[in-house]
């Protein structure tokens, strides 16, 4: 049953993924700049903010295109 061995490191995989995902979300809330970054648009009138992180999407856009690069080229050299 070569289907189920398969099927069971997709799921493994995919665990280690939502648990990486989750460390990262834990260790991002602590950096203190992220999020505020020069660039970030504040909008508050009245009772209504309106907050758009252009620059922060732009750094972890380019951080996690860096990070999964170097992951593919070392998986490839096994």
């Amino acid at each position: 049953m070569p289907e189920l061995s398969d099927l069971g490191k997709m799921l493994l995989t995919f665990g280690g993924i939502i648990i990486a995902l989750g460390l990262l979300f834990l260790v991002a809330s602590r950096i203190p700049f992220l999020g505020r970054l020069p660039g970030d648009i504040l909008i508050r009138r009245g009772n209504t903010s309106i907050f758009i992180p252009i620059v922060t999407c732009i750094v972890l856009s380019l951080v996690l295109t860096v990070a999964v690069n170097l992951l593919l080229i070392l998986l490839r050299r096994r």
